[in-house]
């Protein structure tokens, strides 16, 4: 499925794997200020920040499914399947369709806590882009430099979660996802001491044992344990190499191999992207299964004031340097 994370040196930082059996054709859209987004059930949005992110070209009209805007705001939506719940439209509410609620907060908020003050008003519809392309079932985190929110449209309503560990992945819904951590508390990144009892003289005989329990499998709930343990205790220098390097390591330890989930027909899920954007310059870093190579695209050397998106095809070839 995926895996959505933050992170924050001198900069902050945002992006998710992408794991699934196939690739609807990604590419990464710059949205200018002047592109018209076209809503099915408001006004359109003619004016609005600039945005950079990674999504399906429907026509021109970009399906993002993770974007940060020119303010620092991101978003990722991720599967949230047999748990989504979208409605039919409400008389006095914002009716968004589910593929226009990152452009519909992007384009208007430059922080979560404006997000959260548009979202209070929020019904998020059950409206297809196309017979082509149905609804996804999804939640979204939504977060910048000084906090993140998780938002969830169940059969109860709309649910908003801080997040204070800044990430976010499949089923169960968030607050169960969080509630799993009280499991891991005495997980350390520290060598563990003998408290199994006295008299026995037990002794780690490994490096890294502090660990021991941390779940390993490529589960939802087991992701979101892993990469909250190793976000959370991440130590990396302030450098934009240093920085983005130790973001794609964090979301590495969820990295999906192909042939290790079996989703039946001779069909594998595997993490077809990794993406980490520099919220604060616009800078959106990318990898791909068959590519390690990080290949970076900067929004600002883009035309911002223009009406027409600016795509950028994935490199996903592998790129090996030669040494000899």
């Amino acid at each position: 499925m995926c895996t959505a994370a933050t992170y924050k040196t001198k900069d902050f930082y945002f992006g998710r794997t992408l794991d699934y059996d196939f690739s609807y054709g990604d590419v990464i859209v710059i949205t200018p200020r002047n592109y018209s987004f076209k809503f099915r059930h408001t006004d359109d949005l003619k004016s609005h920040y600039a945005m950079i992110g990674m999504a399906c070209s429907a026509g021109d009209y970009p399906l993002y499914y993770d974007a940060v805007n020119e303010k620092g705001l991101g978003i990722a939506g991720l599967n949230f399947v047999g748990n989504a719940h979208y409605c039919d439209c409400v008389q006095g509410k914002d009716n968004i369709a589910q593929f226009e609620l990152i452009p519909w907060i992007l384009g208007r908020c430059a922080s979560v806590k404006e997000a959260r003050e548009l979202i209070a008003n929020l019904n998020i519809t059950n409206t297809p882009f196309s017979d082509e392309l149905p609804l996804a079932q999804l939640h979204w985190i939504i977060a910048d430099r000084d906090e993140a929110i998780t938002v969830e449209s169940v059969k109860e309503g709309l649910r908003v979660y801080d997040n204070p560990v800044g990430v976010l992945t499949n089923n169960p819904s968030f607050d169960r996802q969080m509630f799993a951590l009280n499991n891991y508390m005495s997980l350390s990144p520290k060598q563990p001491r003998n408290s199994f009892a006295d008299g026995l003289g037990l002794e780690a005989y490994s490096r890294g044992m502090g660990a021991l329990g941390l779940p390993g499998d490529l589960s939802s709930q087991s992701r979101f344990v892993r990469v909250a343990f190793t976000k959370m205790n991440s130590v990396s220098g302030s450098s934009e190499n240093e920085s983005v390097s130790q973001f794609f390591h964090i979301l590495g330890s969820v990295d999906q191999q192909r042939g290790c989930c079996d989703v039946g027909d001779g069909k594998y899920e595997i993490t077809i992207y990794t993406s980490c954007c520099n919220a604060d310059k616009g800078i959106y870093y990318y990898t791909t299964y068959e590519n390690h190579q990080i290949t970076a695209v900067d929004m600002h050397k883009e035309n911002l004031d223009g009406e027409n998106p600016v795509r950028y095809p994935l490199i996903t070839g592998e790129q090996i340097k030669m040494q000899n």
